[in-house]
C-alpha cells in the first residue's frame, strides 16, 4: 500500500476479507476439467494485489502440490496469459523476466531496457538485480555490459547502481552550478561532453534536477530535452531523454509510452502488459490523468478500442476506471496540465526564425539574377529559390524597387508568369510584405461562396496589436475596405464578435497583476459552471481577448487552483464549432506559440492529401519570426523532425523550397 503520510495511487487494492486457500481452491476449479474458466481467473487475479497472488501460489502449492504458474500458463494462451503470468510475479521478478528477455538471443530490446531502468527509484533498482541474480544466477550488469555498448552501456550501469542522491534538501548554487555544466558540455562545446550528462542525470536528486533544468531554460532559452536531442543520438539519446521525462513526471512518461504503444496500425503488447501490470499499484490513477489530459481521451476508451477478449477485460480492470465518464476528472491531471505549460511563462524564451537577412546584400545584383533565371526559353526555378528564400522581406522589397528601376518590370508579374503552381503561391507570398500577405490570406477566407473560418482564427487569434494594426492598414489600401466590416458582414454570433474584438489591435500590453489574475479567473471558473451560454462567451471574450499574454498566462494558473481543471478543458466542455476553435487558439498561442503552429503544421502534413495553403502559409508567415522554435516544438511533439515530413510529404522545387525556408534537419 502506500507509504506513511502518502495517498495511494495505484488502480490494483488489497482485497478486503481475503483467503488466500480459498482464492487457490477458486483457481484449480476454474482450471479442472476440460477447458478453464478464463472469466473467473481474470477476475479473481486482477482484484488482487501482488502480495496477494504471492500467497495464492503459496496456497496452491500447498494444497495441489502443483506450481500455479505453470498451470497458469498451460491453461491460458496468447497475450491473455502473458499478462496474467505477469501479475503472478513479485515486481522485481517481473522486470527481471523483461531484462532478461530483452538481451537475450539474437538482438536487444533497448526500449525495454531503457523504460525499466531510467523509471526505477533506487530501492526497485536494488530488488531487481537481487531477483535477477536469484532467478539466473548471473549477474545483471554483467549481461547488460556483455550485450550493450558505447556511452548507452556507461548510463544503464550508473542507472544499475541505484545510487540517485535522495536528499530534498537542494543547495541553489549547485543548481546553477549544474545548469551551466549541462550547457557547457553540450550546446557551447565543439562536440559533447557526454560524461558531464551521465554523471548529473545518472547521480543528482530528482528535485535537484528539475531545478537544474528550470535553470538550463533560463539561461539557455532551451529545454534540456531539446539540446540533449541536438547533442546527443542513438539509443544515448533515447535513454537520456526518458531519464528527464521520469524525472519531470513518471506518470506523463508512462501514459506517453501507452498512448505510443496503442496508437497507429498495430498494438505493441510487451509493452502494454508491462507497463500496466508495473504501475498498477503504484501510479496508475497518476498516469490515467495525465493520459486524459495529454490525449483528450481516456486510457481505458483507448484500451478498450485496441484489444479484446478476456485480454481486455484484464487490463481494463487493471486501468481501474473510465476518465471520460462523468466525474472521473481528478485534480492532479489539472496540475499536470499546468507543468506542461508553466515553465514557459518564466523562461525568456528568445523567438527565432530561420530565414536571416542575407549578409553580403546586393539588391541590383540579385534582380540580375532573378531576370536571368526568367530570360528566354524556360525558366531557372533553382535560381529563384536560392535568393529568395535566403533574403528577409526587407532585402526582398528592395529587391522589387531594384529589378523595377533596372529592367522597367514588375518582378511580381515577371514571377506569376514564369513560375506555377504551389510554388508560385509559396514564392509570390514571400514578395508580400507580411501585412500585405496576411491581409490577402484573410480577404481569401472571406470572398466568395462559404468562409474558411480556420485561417481567420489562426491569422487573428495570433498576432499582436502591432500585427493587427498592419494588417488593417494593409487591407485598406489593397481592398479599398476596412478588415472590420469584412468580417462583421461574413459571420455572425459571438464568432463575429471574438474577430471583431480581436481586429481593434487594442489587447493590452502589461506585465501580470495578480489580485486582478485571480478575479479573472474567478470570473471564468462562476461562468463556465453556469448554465447560460451567452454569459459564458461574453465573459471568456472580455477577458481572452483583451489582457495581455503574462497576464493570461497568470489567470489560466489561478483557473487550475479554483477549478482543479485546465481552461482548455471548460471550453471544450462548454463550448462548440468557431467559437470554441477560436477561444481554444488563443489559449494555445498564450500558453505557447510556436507550438501551436507545430501542431498547425504537422496537421497539415498528416494522412492522406496535403493542405498546402495551410502549409505554405505557415511558413511564409513565421520564417522571420519563430520557425525555429516551431522546429523545436515539432520535434519535441511528434518525435520527427519538420524538415523530415515535408521531405516526404511535397515534391520538386515546391519542396525545395519549404525546405530552404525550414533552414534545416533537426
Amino acid at each position: 500500500m502506500a507509504p506513511k503520510g502518502k495517498v495511494y495511487r495505484g488502480s490494483v487494492k488489497e482485497f478486503p476479507g481475503f483467503d488466500a486457500s480459498q482464492d487457490a481452491e477458486a483457481l484449480y476449479n476454474a482450471m479442472k476439467g476440460f477447458g478453464s474458466d478464463k472469466e473467473a481467473i481474470l477476475d479473481l487475479i486482477t482484484s488482487r494485489n501482488n502480495k496477494q497472488r504471492v500467497e495464492i501460489c503459496q496456497a496452491y502449492k500447498s494444497q495441489y502440490g502443483k506450481d500455479l504458474i505453470a498451470d497458469l500458463k498451460y491453461e491460458l494462451t496468447g497475450k491473455f496469459e502473458r499478462l496474467i503470468v505477469s501479475l503472478m510475479r513479485p515486481p522485481p521478478y517481473s522486470d527481471a523476466k523483461e531484462i532478461k528477455d530483452a538481451i537475450a538471443g539474437v538482438g536487444t530490446d533497448e526500449k525495454c531496457l531503457i523504460e525499466i531502468l531510467a523509471s526505477r527509484t533506487n530501492q526497485e533498482i536494488h530488488d531487481l538485480v537481487a531477483a535477477y541474480k536469484d532467478a539466473y544466477e548471473r549477474d545483471l550488469e554483467a549481461d547488460i555490459v556483455g550485450d550493450t555498448s558505447g556511452h548507452f552501456k556507461k548510463m544503464l550501469v550508473v542507472l544499475l547502481q541505484g545510487a540517485r542522491e535522495e536528499d530534498d534538501v537542494v543547495s541553489e548554487d549547485l543548481v546553477e552550478q549544474d545548469a551551466k555544466d549541462l550547457l557547457e558540455a553540450g550546446e557551447l562545446k565543439w562536440g559533447t561532453d557526454e560524461a558531464q550528462f551521465i554523471y548529473i542525470l545518472g547521480r543528482r536528486s530528482k528535485q535537484h534536477l528539475r531545478l537544474v533544468f528550470d535553470e538550463y531554460l533560463k539561461i539557455s532559452g532551451k529545454p534540456i530535452e531539446r539540446s540533449i536531442r541536438g547533442e546527443l543520438s542513438g539509443d544515448f539519446e533515447k535513454l537520456m531523454l526518458a531519464v528527464v521525462k521520469c524525472i519531470r513526471s513518471t506518470a506523463e512518461y508512462f501514459a506517453e509510452r501507452l498512448y505510443k504503444a496503442m496508437k497507429g496500425l498495430g498494438t505493441r503488447d510487451n509493452t502494454l502488459i508491462r507497463i500496466m501490470v508495473s504501475r498498477s499499484e503504484i501510479d496508475m490513477l497518476d498516469i490515467r490523468e495525465v493520459f486524459r489530459t495529454k490525449y483528450e481521451k481516456s486510457l481505458y476508451n483507448m484500451i478498450k478500442e485496441d484489444t479484446s477478449g478476456e485480454y481486455k477485460k484484464a487490463l481494463l480492470k487493471l486501468c481501474g476506471g473510465d476518465d471520460d465518464a462523468a466525474g472521473e476528472f481528478f485534480p492532479e491531471a489539472a496540475q499536470v496540465a499546468y507543468r506542461m505549460w508553466e515553465l514557459s511563462a518564466v523562461a525568456k524564451v528568445e523567438l527565432r526564425g530561420t530565414v536571416q537577412p542575407a549578409g553580403s546584400f546586393y539588391d541590383d545584383g540579385d534582380a540580375q539574377v532573378l531576370r536571368k533565371a526568367m530570360k528566354g526559353l524556360g525558366t531557372d526555378e533553382g535560381a529563384i529559390i536560392e535568393v529568395l528564400t535566403q533574403r528577409s522581406n526587407a532585402q526582398r522589397q528592395q529587391i522589387l524597387k531594384a529589378y523595377k528601376a533596372h529592367y522597367g518590370r514588375d518582378l511580381m508579374a515577371d514571377l506569376k508568369s514564369e513560375l506555377s503552381g504551389s510554388l508560385a503561391k509559396l514564392i509570390l507570398g514571400l514578395m508580400l510584405t507580411p501585412a500585405q500577405y496576411d491581409a490577402k490570406q484573410l480577404k481569401k477566407a472571406v470572398e466568395g461562396a462559404g468562409t474558411d473560418e480556420s485561417v481567420l482564427i489562426e491569422i487573428m487569434a495570433t498576432r499582436n496589436n502591432q500585427e493587427i494594426k498592419a494588417i488593417n492598414e494593409a487591407y485598406q489600401e489593397a481592398y479599398n475596405k476596412q478588415l472590420e466590416d469584412d468580417l462583421s458582414s461574413d459571420t455572425s454570433g459571438h464568432f463575429k464578435r471574438i474577430l471583431v474584438s480581436l481586429a481593434l489591435g487594442n489587447r493590452d500590453e502589461g506585465p501580470e497583476n495578480v489580485t486582478q489574475a485571480h478575479e479573472d479567473a474567478k470570473k471564468l471558473a462562476d461562468v463556465s459552471s453556469n448554465d447560460s451560454s451567452d454569459s459564458l462567451e461574453t465573459r471568456f471574450l472580455s477577458i481572452l481577448c483583451t489582457r495581455s499574454y503574462p497576464h493570461l498566462r497568470r489567470v489560466f494558473q489561478e483557473f487550475i487552483k479554483l477549478t482543479n481543471h485546465d481552461v482548455e478543458h471548460a471550453i471544450r466542455k462548454r463550448m462548440s464549432g468557431d467559437v470554441r476553435d477560436a477561444f481554444l487558439a488563443i489559449v494555445r498561442s498564450v500558453k505557447n506559440k510556436p507550438a501551436f503552429f507545430a501542431d498547425k503544421l504537422y496537421k497539415s502534413m498528416k494522412g492522406a492529401g496535403t493542405d498546402e495553403r495551410t502549409l505554405t502559409r505557415i511558413m511564409i508567415s513565421r520564417s522571420e519570426i519563430d520557425l525555429l522554435n516551431i522546429r523545436g516544438e515539432f520535434i519535441d511533439l511528434f518525435d520527427k523532425s519538420l524538415h523530415h515530413m515535408i521531405e516526404k510529404d511535397t515534391s520538386g522545387d515546391y519542396c525545395k523550397a519549404l525546405l530552404a525556408l525550414c533552414g534545416g534537419e533537426d
